[in-house]
């Protein structure tokens, strides 16, 4: 008998299950109770399915945070890349100023130029030399002037096929005549080794020469072009007893981060040749003319 009901009772929950199917089915009186039984099924339901759940958020989750690496890792590449792009455009920038600079400054210059790019400087600290990306295949001749947009910076050296190198103002061994725009006072001007330091030799104490004057090229021993800037007088001191004044100047030209220049191609300035030509041909009418009297 008692083995009998296990079997009686599965009869029984079959039955009603068939009954409670068909009832289902065929009429709306069990909504109510399926109702109710939802109350009670969904705690198990929620259990059964936590599980599944916890496991997709948790892939989520990690997928989630997976792209934000990925995305935090791309945004740092990409702001690394543009960053560097920003410094290059701001280099580009300045370069482009002073090449206008540049090119602003050959429009106003009598003699045929040359932009060259330096490319070296040397390193040992009592020579202030500089090399340039141009040599004897583009015309670069010893002796020849280099300019900046705002004065002279020195002179060829030496050239190479490729290259030149440039002999700075402020050199120690260099020196140069200039003369103050402002009167034409004339004067050894020479550098000192330094590179924002130049001195004036062998200047008399009752020279006219004061703070703020500028030094232009005076094209004497044809070293230099005549006429360009060189230097400004900073300081005059006056010794006492001394037969010659203490004056310093400072180059005009950016010697410390120029990174164009302009190398003169031609000597004299253009007015120079034609008032020669003028006066030569003054002098020629004049001796045919004394010849035919």
């Amino acid at each position: 008998m008692s083995s009998a009901n296990p079997t009686y009772r599965l009869l029984i929950a079959l039955v009603l299950a068939v009954v409670l199917i068909g009832l289902d089915q065929r009429s709306r009186w069990v909504d109510p109770l399926r109702y109710v039984l939802g109350y009670i099924t969904a705690p198990v339901q929620y259990l059964a399915h936590l599980p599944v759940d916890a496991g997709n958020s948790f892939m989520r989750l990690t997928e989630t945070r997976t792209r934000l690496m990925e995305s935090r890792e791309r945004l740092e590449r990409q702001v690394l890349i543009l960053e560097q792009k920003v410094q290059r455009l701001a280099v580009l920038q300045a370069e482009n100023t002073r090449l206008r600079e540049l090119l602003n400054s050959s429009a106003n210059l009598d003699a045929s130029v040359l932009v060259a790019e330096i490319i070296g400087v040397d390193p040992d600290p009592n020579r202030q030399e500089l090399v340039i990306n141009k040599g004897a295949r583009d015309e670069v001749t010893q002796g020849q002037a280099v300019l900046d947009s705002e004065g002279l910076i020195g002179q060829v050296v030496e050239t190479g096929p490729l290259s030149a190198r440039v002999l700075l103002i402020t050199d120690a061994s260099h020196a140069m005549s200039v003369q103050v725009n402002r009167n034409g006072v004339r004067a050894i001007l020479a550098g000192t080794g330094q590179g924002s330091r130049l001195r004036l030799l062998y200047v008399p104490d009752t020279a006219d020469i004061r703070e703020g004057d500028l030094l232009v090229s005076t094209g004497l021993g044809k070293l230099y072009p005549r006429g360009y800037p060189v230097a400004r007088v900073v300081s005059v001191n006056h010794q006492s007893g001394a037969s010659f004044s203490d004056i310093e100047a400072q180059p005009t030209a950016h010697l410390d981060r120029v990174s164009h220049v302009l190398l003169v191609q031609s000597m004299e300035p253009v007015s120079a040749p034609d008032m020669n030509a003028d006066g030569g041909a003054e002098a020629s009418a004049t001796e045919g003319a004394d010849a035919n009297q």
